[in-house]
């Protein structure tokens, strides 16, 4: 397992270097080598604008080099101030050569999947999401949980044109199979979507070692029942691995307190500010969520 960067509360960012919009994140990565594995091929990293959970796969310390190589090229995104799709692209096509040379010959070969979000260089505030494999980015807001990513797995392609249904996925046995990953030597092809950035919105980024153990009502469950970031991260992981923990277990839980003046309701009550003592007429207060176009 390896880890880049460190988890903080309520830290202020500048969201673009090119203009005086600030926003205030807490965050919070949990790992755990689950009942089941010998060691945690999982990594992670918390880098701002960069954070994402990487999953290895391959033969005995394959998948580790594998998700190592990634965060570790992932992590020199950290402190940018401006980061592109290309940028993400070129770092990952980085990571597979270093996942050749690292992890040398093996039977299985040596890949992981990375999924994560990063903070984008559009006008709105937004997250650019991006992913490879089956790793996952959710988002719980206003009490709904939607999950952002779609896995690129063998299950999948198999739900979407209607052969097998959600249920029968869980236990087809070809539930673990991707279709896509970071090594191997090949080109990695990672999806991207756009998803504003909101306050009052918690953003859960994890590897399958916790969708195999928690419905989405547990995950949703622990999201909305967790007053902290790092109260929910370690709730979801310490709950997969106490279900079965079949698979290593990671998870990265972002909470967005405020963009720019408009703060988030509940991010003022957790941080003890009495409401009735605000001024409704002072402009830079404003407890309703910002509207994104």
């Amino acid at each position: 397992m390896t880890a880049r960067g460190e988890n903080a509360s309520r830290r202020r960012l500048r969201y673009r270097n090119d203009c005086e919009l600030e926003i205030e994140l807490s965050w919070f990565a949990m790992t755990d080598v689950g009942r089941r594995r010998e060691t945690n091929q999982d990594s992670y990293v918390t880098m701002p604008p960069v954070f994402a959970v990487a999953d290895g796969m391959g033969g005995h310390s394959a998948g580790e080099v594998a998700s190592a190589a990634v965060v570790r090229r992932l992590a020199e995104l950290g402190g940018s101030e401006r980061v592109v799709e290309a940028d993400i692209d070129a770092v990952l096509a980085d990571a597979v050569d270093d996942i050749e040379l690292d992890a040398g010959e093996t039977e299985l070969g040596a890949g992981t999947t990375v999924t994560g979000v990063c903070l984008s260089t559009d006008d709105q505030p937004t997250w650019k999401v991006f992913n490879i494999g089956d790793s996952r980015v959710y988002q719980y807001f206003k009490g709904a949980l939607s999950q952002i990513t779609v896995d690129h797995s063998v299950v999948q392609h198999l739900i979407d044109t209607g052969a097998i249904t959600e249920e029968e996925a869980e236990t087809h046995p070809h539930a673990n199979v991707i279709t896509r990953a970071v090594g191997f030597n090949e080109a990695p092809i990672p999806e991207y979507t756009s998803l504003a950035l909101i306050p009052g919105q918690r953003i859960l980024i994890c590897s399958d070692g916790l969708t195999k153990e928690l419905t989405d009502i547990g995950i949703q469950h622990f999201l909305a029942t967790q007053e902290t970031a790092e109260g929910a991260a370690t709730m979801l992981v310490r709950q997969a691995v106490e279900n079965a923990g079949r698979d290593n277990v990671t998870a990265i839980v972002i909470d967005v307190h405020a963009v720019g003046d408009v703060v988030d309701t509940g991010s003022v009550t957790a941080a003890g500010i009495d409401l009735s003592e605000l001024d409704p007429e002072d402009p830079e207060v404003d407890t309703e969520p910002v509207r994104v176009p």
